[in-house]
């Protein structure tokens, strides 16, 4: 649990990294569609309110029109950004970044410094939110440094509060409370005082001392952050601090009181429309859960689980919460002793959390790196170290470009050899079929082939003998080989050999291998059980004396890998129960 908790505690903080600005929002009170030509006459932040009043099909005509503004002012700039934030709380981050990129264009020409700093924190929230890790850090620096550079203490802090959540998946929590306590002294010295800010501040710096485990700090900054938000009728800052209450309750095994505060969050989460979620969702679901499986009322967990891993799409899939609510799940089924869904959900958690690891190992590396060459500099050093630090982010830009072509190249090949795969299962599925009904048929004409083509009473003895060990399955004996059978059908092994050339049509040891995948593949397609055995087990059961040498015998003949075979007949069998 405590393993689970550090990791995806993580993930919270993108609900509340959000760029906080405020452009004026007028709302057009035409709601009629408009041909082209009065389109034009519209200025940007009369297309902005068309496109957050249109419906998705709707919006095409004005996206197409504000995109596409010939004049490129400081007003244009400001309705992009408010346009970008606008996709960003609806969750369409592709549309997001491509409006924030239009009003970074602008402000560099014109130098709106705020505007380029609030537009790549957008843009580093986006990719944090897609799992886009290296994207998120760099867009991150960018405006910390535009802040630096203009001496701006509040795009600072907003910067800062980003990097906070960083410096947790490094584990570098020191560094992170010394940025939150600096913040914290800063504040009452800002704009952000007693304002929603305030309150995303407070949930930031909390999640820092949830991870360090500093409870009695957790709930201090909590009971502000709530008084705050109850003051300022911030919804969001309440579902986020009552389950960070939650939460700690539940680490210190207070399990009512994290009841209590876990379905204060659920209760706003469903009667008041907040943006973002699925996080706030997916947690107080797994806090949930977790509280009832510490109580051994595992079937109240898992419908808790049941309510995410229902609802989830693929793309949320490396997202921690999901992940270790795999494991949880799992969990619940073993105290239950259903030890074939424990399995199940035990193996779709290592899947996911393998691929997890594989990423974040990649990125830890990279964000080290930035970190100890950026986050140690203090503002009033920015000056002297301007030059070196642009040739590391330079240097930085330029990894960041490799690493996300290999990882394109790494996913295409990855998509390309998973749709050759199910080609290749779908054709196999069939020879199965096929080879199952012609056993069935094969008593029936067996004789009758037998007298058209064998003359030879040798041969036909030596045939019948093929037979009865085949039938008998003596194939998958590890001490099969050309002499043990020789000796069984009472021949030699150069006459054996040439018998099942001619009769067969191969060799040896292509007949025994060809005889043993044949037996493999169908044992795994109808017996579940065998399914469950490793891939070491299951060579050895069928003759083969390492796990590498079966592998390679069953690539060959189905152009599949063991393991993938009986993932996709296990995901066929699912398929079919529901």
């Amino acid at each position: 649990m405590f393993f689970c908790r550090r990791l995806w505690l993580r993930y919270i903080f993108f609900f509340f990294v959000l760029p906080v600005f405020q452009v004026a929002a007028l709302y057009a009170q035409d709601n009629q569609k408009i041909n082209s030509t009065e389109l034009g006459d519209k200025t940007p932040q009369e297309l902005v309110d068309l496109i957050k009043k249109a419906t998705p099909d709707e919006r095409e005509q004005y996206e197409t029109t504000l995109l596409n503004y010939p004049q490129q002012d400081l007003a244009t700039a400001e309705q992009y950004l408010r346009v970008g934030r606008y996709f960003y709380g609806k969750e369409e981050f592709e549309k997001c970044i491509r409006y924030l990129d239009k009003a970074i264009v602008i402000a560099r020409e014109l130098q709106e410094y705020k505007i380029i700093c609030y537009s790549y924190t957008i843009k580093g929230n986006c990719y944090l939110r897609e799992g886009d890790n290296q994207s998120a850090l760099d867009a991150y620096y960018i405006a910390l440094d535009v802040a630096k550079s203009y001496e701006d203490l509040e795009l600072q802090m907003i910067t800062n509060s980003c990097l906070i959540l960083v410096l947790q998946r490094m584990n570098q929590l020191d560094k992170a409370i010394g940025i939150s306590e600096r913040i914290l002294k800063l504040i009452d010295k800002t704009s952000f005082k007693n304002t929603r800010e305030h309150v995303r501040i407070l949930t930031t710096i909390n999640d820092v001392y949830l991870n360090a485990e500093h409870y009695d700090s957790v709930l201090h900054y909590a009971e502000k952050g709530i008084a705050l938000s109850k003051h300022l009728d911030y919804k969001e800052g309440l579902v986020d601090l009552y389950i960070k209450k939650g939460m700690v309750f539940y680490h210190t095994k207070q399990y009512d009181k994290a009841f209590k505060y876990l379905l204060k969050a659920e209760d706003i989460i469903l009667n008041f429309d907040i943006e973002n979620k699925f996080f706030p969702k997916t947690n107080i679901n797994y806090f949930l859960a977790s509280c009832h499986y510490e109580q051994k009322e595992y079937d109240k967990a898992i419908a808790y689980l049941d309510r995410t891993l229902d609802s989830i799409e693929e793309t949320d899939l490396d997202k921690m919460p999901v992940i270790q609510s795999h494991l949880l799940m799992a969990n619940c089924y073993g105290e239950k002793k259903d030890l074939e869904k424990a399995l199940y959900w035990h193996n779709k958690y290592l899947e996911l959390n393998e691929e997890y690891q594989k990423n974040k190992d990649k990125t830890v590396s990279k964000i080290y790196t930035a970190e100890a060459e950026k986050l140690e500099n203090e503002i009033e050093n920015l000056k002297s170290d301007q030059i070196a630090d642009k040739q590391t982010k330079t240097y930085v830009l330029i990894i960041l470009i490799i690493v996300s072509v290999a990882f394109v190249f790494v996913v295409f090949n990855y998509r390309k050899k998973q749709k050759k795969n199910t080609v290749l299962f779908q054709d196999l599925m069939q020879k199965i079929e096929v080879l199952e009904l012609r056993e069935q048929e094969e008593g029936e004409q067996k004789e009758e082939v037998k007298e058209i083509i064998i003359d030879d009473i040798k041969v036909d003895e030596v045939l019948k003998g093929l037979s009865k060990l085949e039938a008998t399955e003596y194939f998958l004996r590890s001490d099969c080989s050309l002499g043990s059978i020789a000796k069984k059908t009472k021949t030699n092994t150069t006459y054996l050999s040439k018998i099942i050339k001619m009769y067969k049509g191969k060799n040896f040891n292509s007949y025994i291998n060809e005889l043993r995948i044949d037996y493999v593949l169908r044992r795994l397609k109808n017996d579940k059980k065998f399914r469950s055995f490793s891939i070491v087990s299951i060579a050895k059961e069928i003759g083969y004396k390492s796990d590498n040498s079966f592998t390679k015998h069953f690539k060959a003949k189905t152009g599949l890998n063991p393991s993938y075979y009986i993932k996709k007949i296990e995901h066929m069998e699912e398929q079919l129960q529901s």
